[in-house]
């Protein structure tokens, strides 16, 4: 986990190490998500890459509505 600081034009940049162990690269496509006083950045995957990441999935497992994200 790398730091990052805030430019004038409210700019920021990923650290290296981020960058390189999230495949980030140039025109990638980036989401934030705000919980409180915690911003989540998140890389934007092509939807292929998601097929099959809830097989077995229990849905009793899953966080109640108030705990998600808005």
């Amino acid at each position: 986990m790398g730091s990052m600081t805030v430019s004038s034009k409210f700019q920021i940049v990923i650290p290296k190490e981020d960058r390189r162990d999230l495949e980030i690269k140039v025109g990638d496509k980036l989401v934030t998500l705000k919980k409180g006083n915690i911003l989540y950045v998140i890389k934007v995957g092509a939807l292929k890459d998601a097929r099959g990441s809830l097989k077995g999935l229990d849905i009793k497992d899953l966080r109640e509505k108030h705990e998600r994200f808005d």
